[in-house]
């Protein structure tokens, strides 16, 4: 009887909630991202909070959400870009992130999309950050260019991720192949295990960085970020032009006190043709409030690098209407 007492209490209160929301409905959104010691899943759930505004909770005025009435978003950890992309397409997902370059393959069939059906219904919200590629080796391995790969033990990266592609494309542009090496397809936490246990050599991670799974083999393993260049391997960035040229400042992983140069691509939000013109408009509205701004820069290294004026850096996909139309009120599109 008593346990009937406090669901009856919690139906009543859940009620009296929901009539204080009026005739608020509720609504849901999901944001797929990556494996969950990588940069798409932090983020991922700032943003899936900054959205966020559940029917009964205090308005942006009020001191409370700031985010789209009615709408509860989350971040679910997936197998990066290709897997947030099919699941996109598939309609698994509303909305999820991506690698610049795997976005523009999918829209248009092209690279690793090729001889599959084009994702014509990919759309984007935003650009966010650079992705960094970074390519960790064990300070034990004698790793010290990509070159020196040849006959290692090296972790490409889980398939369906946007690591993999790149990863197959920086150890061509260096004269390499899987055949050069002996592969392994893992997730960077996974890796970093393995290099504890000196059974891997190096492994392949892109995203933002200080990467959680990097940072704490870091403080337990000697390692080394190893330089890409497209000085070193010219082929990859006349071939490939989404690529950019980018820098780890030193510091960012214990016992790596020298900036390595090395290659990024943009980390990006789609979502699908079929999402609501208006729940987009909202989304990216709320995403680019003073208040996002606050959680984006007190929330993770790479949060500061999302800005309304790098919103659109890089895109190879169309604009969903609704992103399309804020950016047009915010004078940031003719």
């Amino acid at each position: 009887m008593k346990h009937m007492k406090i669901v009856a209490s919690a139906a009543l209160a859940l009620g009296v909630a929901a009539s204080s929301a009026g005739a608020q409905e509720m609504s849901f959104f999901r944001i797929g991202t990556g494996g969950t010691a990588g940069t798409y899943y932090p983020i991922g759930g700032l943003l899936a909070n900054a959205i966020s505004n559940p029917p009964g909770s205090r308005s942006c005025e009020e001191g409370g959400s700031c985010g789209v009435p009615g709408l509860v978003a989350s971040a679910l950890s997936a197998n990066g870009s290709v897997a947030n992309i099919n699941a996109i397409a598939g309609g698994t997902l509303e909305s999820g992130f991506s690698q610049s370059d795997v976005a523009t393959w999918a829209y248009t069939g092209t690279g690793i999309w090729e001889g599959k059906p084009a994702v014509e219904s990919l759309r984007a919200i935003a650009n966010l950050y650079p992705e960094s590629i970074h390519l960790i080796a064990s300070a034990e391995s004698g790793i010290s260019t990509v070159a020196d790969l040849k006959g290692k033990r090296v972790s490409m990266d889980e398939p369906g991720s946007g690591t993999l592609v790149d990863a197959r494309i920086i150890l061509d542009g260096y004269g390499l192949s899987e055949e050069d090496i002996t592969p392994e397809f893992l997730k960077p936490d996974q890796a970093a295990d393995r290099m504890r246990d000196g059974a891997m050599d190096a492994f392949f991670f892109v995203g933002g960085y200080p990467a959680g799974a990097i940072s704490e083999l870091a403080s337990q393993h000697d390692v080394k970020v190893i330089p890409i260049s497209c000085d070193d391997a010219p082929k990859i960035c006349e071939e490939f032009k989404f690529f950019a040229e980018d820098t780890v400042p030193g510091g960012t992983y214990e016992g790596n006190a020298d900036d390595v140069t090395t290659l990024s691509v943009g980390a990006q939000w789609i979502t699908s043709a079929e999402q609501p013109e208006d729940l987009i408009y909202e989304i990216t509205k709320a995403l680019w409030n003073d208040n996002t701004r606050k959680q984006l820069d007190a929330g993770h290294a790479k949060g500061k690098l999302i800005t309304k004026d790098t919103a659109l850096n890089g895109i190879g996909v169309p604009l969903h209407p609704g992103a399309e139309k804020f950016y047009k009120e915010a004078g940031l599109l003719q």
